[in-house]
């Protein structure tokens, strides 16, 4: 009796241990995700040099994501991606024109959403959308479009491609 209760304790400390690093890295994805956000909405309203100060703060968050408790596969799927999201970030920090960030913008969305699918982190529903014009996709955490890609000129131009919800 004695050890299946020493049993049942080290698996209730293990489980709970796994679980709050768990939730530790998901919060810190959702800051990332948070960060992105931030990015996308001042391209989306042609804000230059807030796209170039948010970038810094969303590479902070890459930095600080606990990604050595992610299991094998996810692990290796973030350390890609991060690399990506990185270098696509000081791209658009040291972009001299916002047709360039936005550009470097792109790489960063298609990082994130490869990111956002494989982990499955996010606390909010999340919207693929999509810009024919640009023949580019982005994460919005609202329905409604806000293309990061043409700004003001074609604000709404898009569509939702996919609804990821919260997990």
């Amino acid at each position: 009796m004695k050890k299946i209760m020493i049993m049942m304790a080290i698996i209730a400390i293990a489980t709970t241990k796994i679980t709050f690093a768990q939730s530790k890295t998901d919060a810190a994805f959702n800051q990332l995700l948070s960060a992105y956000y931030d990015v996308k909405n001042a391209l989306a309203t042609d804000k230059k040099d807030l796209a170039t100060e948010k970038v810094k703060v969303l590479s902070a968050k890459v930095e600080a994501i606990p990604h050595k408790d992610l299991p094998a596969a996810q692990h290796m799927l973030w350390m890609g991606q991060a690399k990506v999201i990185k270098a696509k970030a000081a791209e658009l920090a040291a972009g001299k024109d916002i047709k360039a960030q936005r550009k470097s913008f792109e790489g960063i969305s298609y990082a994130m959403i490869k990111t956002l699918k494989g982990l499955k982190f996010n606390s909010q529903t999340v919207y693929v959308q999509h810009c024919p014009m640009a023949k580019a996709s982005w994460l919005n955490e609202k329905e409604n479009i806000e293309n990061p890609y043409y700004g003001s000129m074609m604000f709404d131009c898009g569509d939702v491609s996919e609804t990821i919800k919260s997990n």
